[in-house]
């Protein structure tokens, strides 16, 4: 049960947030000890701050640190490595090294595969695209680090393919790259939100006169609803255009370690690059994010070298080769500390306890009359809609949203809204192993309540 005592966070409005936190950017000549600072930051800071560890928390990717990256995330900082070069850090940038060969083998992908730690999933997607177009560059003859898009004899007919519920950080990595919204084609999903192949083989047809399809995204564990698409056929399709295959598993390709769950993610091992975010379910310290790539000469595209940093020909490891950073934090410690801390069996339990809860939750909402399921949950999202009985229609929406806000303002527990085919959808997300299927149908009942208030009201 809830301790109506606890708070997730103090449901402020933005305005008294700022001003609660004001005191704390009035920078003077003296300053304060650290005991005054810390009595400070605890009346205006942390009731503001999210309480992940809360199985009421039921919104976002986020959880609180697991002990053992929490234990690892101490000694990064207490250090302050840097690591990207042997030079700043001869342990840490070894100890990433490993880290990355050993996760390619953890996921099963070829024996040929490398990866490199990014800041986040955006990041991460960003760099895949970059590559998908320097190789195709390549393809057309040129080196795409040299003369860019103008390299192509008519780069207007260049065109990425990903689902419409892919996730967003897609648009700001073509609108970064310089391709412009004009070279995204976005997919039709079928009745679970995945990509659905048979439009997606017509698609392919209807571009081949006009466009070049330098890449497919699949993405393994979509935002809104947590969706798996068929990464398989996809892959295939890819193979047959010769268009690279990234496949963003920010958010659900640690559950491709699960027995149970592992068939949904067939089909990742032929992807060009993959990007992973152990800092969602993992509870590893943010940021903490992988690229993965087929072949580990495809970072070869990411190399500058420099007079004083990572110069050329240097036999000692240099992780900075392989992404754009010269400077970021030890992640690689803390991801190595928590599965070595857990143990493998820990780690299933871990993974696999939200995954339950929100399979247990879709199975009794299914039958009751006032929830519309709006898809069958692949993962540890669950999207649905509170329809009382004999509701307008047109009134939906709004309801959906009174709904959120109101449960957001209380601050004792969150949930999140989403858009899906244009309608808006209250959202479930059991990130943590404190996330319990009775805590998600605890919120389901908050939001009946305030179903009622909000007909009762007439708001």
């Amino acid at each position: 049960m809830q301790n109506p005592e606890v708070r997730i966070y103090s449901g402020a409005s933005p305005q008294q947030v700022a001003a609660d936190l004001e005191p704390l950017i009035a920078f003077q000549e003296e300053g304060l000890s650290l005991e005054a600072l810390n009595e400070l930051l605890e009346e205006r800071l942390l009731p503001h701050l999210m309480r992940y560890e809360q199985p009421e928390f039921q919104s976002m990717f986020n959880t609180i640190p697991e002990a053992g990256a929490e234990f690892g995330a101490r000694i990064a900082l207490s250090y302050n490595q840097g690591v990207t070069n042997w030079q700043v850090s001869p342990g840490g940038a070894m100890l990433e090294e490993l880290c990355c060969q050993a996760l390619c083998q953890l996921f099963e992908l070829p024996a040929t595969a490398d990866a490199t730690f990014m800041y986040c999933g955006t990041y991460a997607n960003q760099q895949a695209i970059y590559l998908a177009l320097h190789r195709k560059a390549e393809m057309c003859g040129f080196d795409f680090a040299e003369r860019g898009l103008p390299g192509f004899p008519d780069p207007t007919r260049l065109v990425l393919l990903t689902s419409r519920d892919a996730h967003f950080s897609v648009r700001h990595a073509i609108r970064m790259l310089g391709l412009g919204e004009q070279s995204l084609v976005t997919l039709d999903v079928d009745r679970n939100r995945r990509i659905d192949i048979e439009r997606m083989e017509e698609t392919l047809a209807e571009l081949k006169a006009t466009k070049e399809v330098f890449c497919i995204l699949a993405t393994a564990g979509t935002t809104s609803t947590g969706s798996v698409d068929p990464i398989l056929p996809i892959a295939k399709a890819s193979q047959r255009m010769g268009a690279w295959l990234h496949v963003d598993g920010a958010y659900g390709l640690a559950y491709s370690l699960l027995p149970g769950w592992k068939p949904l993610f067939s089909g990742v091992e032929l992807a060009d690059s993959v990007s992973w975010d152990p800092h969602k379910q993992l509870g590893v310290p943010i940021p903490n994010s992988v690229l993965f790539v087929r072949r580990r000469e495809d970072f070869q595209r990411m190399a500058l070298h420099s007079d004083y940093f990572n110069r050329e020909g240097m036999p000692e490891p240099n992780p900075g080769l392989k992404s754009p950073p010269s400077t970021r934090p030890f992640s690689a410690l803390s991801l190595v500390a928590s599965l070595r801390h857990q143990g493998m069996v820990k780690l299933m339990q871990r993974l696999g306890a939200p995954l339950a809860a929100i399979q247990e939750a879709a199975d009794r909402l299914k039958s009751q009359a006032d929830v519309e399921l709006c898809h069958k949950p692949d993962t540890g999202i669950l999207c649905f809609r509170i329809t009382p009985q004999d509701f307008p229609e047109e009134e939906l929406d709004r309801l959906q949203q009174f709904v959120y806000d109101r449960i957001l303002a209380e601050g004792k527990r969150s949930l999140s809204l989403t858009r899906l085919d244009e309608r808006a959808v209250l959202r479930l997300v059991a990130i943590s192993p404190r996330v319990s299927c009775e805590a998600l149908m605890q919120t389901v009942s908050n939001v009946r309540d305030l179903a009622a208030k909000y007909e009762a009201t007439g708001r």
